[in-house]
C-alpha cells in the first residue's frame, strides 16, 4: 500500500489538530466545512471591493452589480458542492459508487473534486450570466480573482483531516501522518496551500490591480485556469495519488495531471483570446 522503505531521516510530528473545530452536542462542525464557508464568505466580500473599485476597470465598467454579486452566491454555492460531489463520484471512485448508489449522498463520509467543482462553477457562472445578461468573460474574472483563497483554506484542512498526503520523503520537512504509515511522507497539502491558494492569489491580484487585467475580459480568469492547472501538475509529482486510481501511463500519470492539461489548455487560450480582443 505504501512506498518503498526509504532512508530514515529527521521529520516534523504532525500537529494532531482536532478535525472537529467545534462540537455542539451531537452537532460537530469540521474544519473542513467551515474552510468551505469561509471561502465562499471571502470570495462574497472580494468580489464586492472589485465591483466597487471602478478603476481598475475599462470604460465600459464591470458590467455587473453588488446585486449581482449578492445573488451569485448561492449559485456559485452550489456549482462547488454538486459540482465537487459529482466530479468525485465520476472521476475517482465510480466503481464504488456504482455498487452503492446511496454513498453518493454520503458527503460527511468526504469526497470532493476540485475539477469537478471548477465544473459546476462554470457552468453557474454561465446559466446566471445569460440570466442576468451580464458579460460572461468579466464574470469569470471576478469568481478567479477570489477564488484561490477558499482553495488554500480547504487544502489547510485537507492537512488537518490527514488525508490526500504526499509521497514517501527524505527531506527534513516530511511529516509522519497518523494514517499514512510509519514513513515521512510530503506534506502536499500545504504546497497545494502556497501555490494554489497564496501564491496565485497575489499573481492574480497585481493582474487585477497593479496591471489592470480587468480592462481585457478574460485575462485574469485565463490566468487562474493556467495557474492552477500549472500548479497542480506540479505538486502531483509529490501527492500519493488516489489508492483506488494509483498511477497512470507507466507509473508516474496521475488523474490529478490529467484533470489539470484542460485547465491549462483553457488558461493560455483565454489569454490569447483577450490580448487578440484588446489589442
Amino acid at each position: 500500500m505504501f512506498d518503498q522503505p526509504i532512508m530514515q531521516v529527521s521529520s516534523l510530528p504532525f500537529p494532531n489538530i482536532d478535525p472537529v473545530a467545534v462540537q455542539l452536542g451531537p452537532l460537530a462542525i469540521h474544519w473542513y466545512g467551515l474552510a468551505y464557508v469561509v471561502g465562499i464568505m471571502f470570495a462574497w466580500w472580494y468580489s464586492r471591493r472589485l465591483i466597487m473599485t471602478p478603476q481598475i476597470w475599462g470604460p465600459e465598467g464591470p458590467q455587473m452589480t453588488v446585486k449581482d454579486i449578492d445573488d451569485f452566491v448561492v449559485w456559485s454555492a452550489l456549482g462547488i458542492v454538486l459540482g465537487g460531489r459529482i466530479g468525485y463520484v465520476l472521476f475517482y471512485d465510480l466503481q464504488r459508487y456504482l455498487a452503492n448508489p446511496a454513498d453518493i449522498f454520503a458527503v460527511w463520509q468526504g469526497g470532493m473534486s476540485f475539477h469537478g467543482g471548477f465544473a459546476g462553477t462554470t457552468l453557474a457562472m454561465i446559466l446566471f450570466a445569460r440570466q442576468r445578461r451580464i458579460r460572461i468573460w468579466s464574470l469569470f474574472d471576478v469568481i478567479a480573482a477570489v477564488a484561490p483563497v477558499g482553495i488554500g483554506l480547504v487544502r489547510l484542512t485537507n492537512f488537518i483531516n490527514s488525508e490526500l498526503w504526499g509521497r514517501a520523503s527524505d527531506m527534513p520537512w516530511g511529516v509522519v501522518f497518523p494514517n499514512g504509515g510509519p514513513l515521512p511522507r510530503h506534506p502536499s497539502q500545504i504546497y497545494e496551500a502556497l501555490l494554489e491558494g497564496l501564491v496565485l492569489f497575489v499573481l492574480l491580484r497585481l493582474l487585477t490591480h497593479r496591471f489592470r487585467c480587468l480592462r481585457a475580459p478574460g485575462m485574469v480568469s485565463g490566468a487562474f485556469a493556467a495557474g492552477y492547472g500549472t500548479a497542480r501538475i506540479f505538486v502531483e509529482f509529490f501527492r500519493e495519488p488516489d489508492a483506488q486510481i494509483g498511477y497512470l501511463a507507466g507509473g508516474w500519470l496521475t488523474m490529478g495531471m490529467v484533470l489539470s492539461l484542460p485547465m491549462v489548455a483553457f488558461g493560455v487560450w483565454a489569454i490569447l483570446r483577450a490580448r487578440a480582443a484588446t489589442a
